[in-house]
């Protein structure tokens, strides 16, 4: 038995998420254990480091997978190449350990948010941007988002109803820039809960417009209530960017 750890992204517009779901076959998970199967002759299942949402990409994302075959990593990975569809890419196929987890290994994550705040058009990009033509307050955001940094309940940014499993995350680094007419917003973490990049942007956008303060933040994070934090910003700006092993 094999295990393969494979790198590789995908434009997410077209998909219903990462995840496989009952009676939803239009998801990234399904189409690629679909060609993998078909290239390996056998019943292929990939563990991803973590789920993405509908209409999110992945500049990075790592899975492995399992085969009874050893084989040649060039050659699968050739015919991944050509058996995907344009909007998957396969990046890296190597062997890895045989205890190598995708996710349980997984030691830090780095999300990228674009946001185009800008009255011009956005017609080249408009699948991998926000549009947001309201001018923000670049400082007040930067300063919001050092109450984010270190270890912290998120229960407020997250929209999982899930209680069993802890809502503590470490969050390393957040920056906020401006390129022309984008607004990058990058989340470097140990890990993130369901739709916790798009809440924290969401509710950073917010305090950019002037809708909330800082303290509406700190209260947030207090109490926990998910209506106490801001809005869950649209999918298609977000990229899973990097995964850490």
């Amino acid at each position: 038995m094999a295990n393969y750890k494979l790198t590789f992204c995908y434009d997410g517009t077209r998909y219903r998420g990462w995840q496989n779901q009952n009676n939803v076959t239009n998801t990234i998970q399904h189409k690629m254990e679909m060609v993998l199967s078909d290239i390996l002759h056998e019943p292929t299942s990939l563990q991803a480091s973590g789920r993405t949402d509908a209409g999110v990409h992945a500049h990075m994302q790592v899975a492995n997978f399992h085969s009874s075959q050893d084989l040649e990593t060039d050659k699968i990975l050739s015919q991944l190449r050509h058996q995907l569809p344009q909007d998957i890419g396969a990046l890296i196929l190597e062997k890895a350990p045989d205890d190598f987890h995708a996710r349980l290994n997984c030691t830090g994550k780095t999300y990228r948010y674009f946001l185009w705040n800008s009255e011009d058009p956005c017609v080249f990009q408009r699948r991998y941007r926000t549009v947001l033509t309201e001018p923000l307050d670049l400082v007040s955001m930067q300063n919001a988002a050092t109450l984010f940094l270190g270890t912290h309940d998120f229960s407020a940014f997250t929209s999982s109803r899930n209680k069993k499993h802890s809502s503590v995350r470490t969050i390393r680094d957040i920056t906020i820039r401006k390129e022309g007419p984008e607004i990058i917003m990058e989340y470097s973490a140990d890990g993130f809960l369901y739709n916790m990049v798009r809440i924290l942007t969401g509710s950073l956008i917010e305090v950019g417009l002037g809708e909330k303060t800082k303290e509406d933040l700190i209260d947030a994070l207090e109490s926990g209530i998910r209506a106490d934090a801001g809005f869950t910003a649209p999918p298609q700006g977000l990229f899973l960017w990097n995964v850490e092993y």
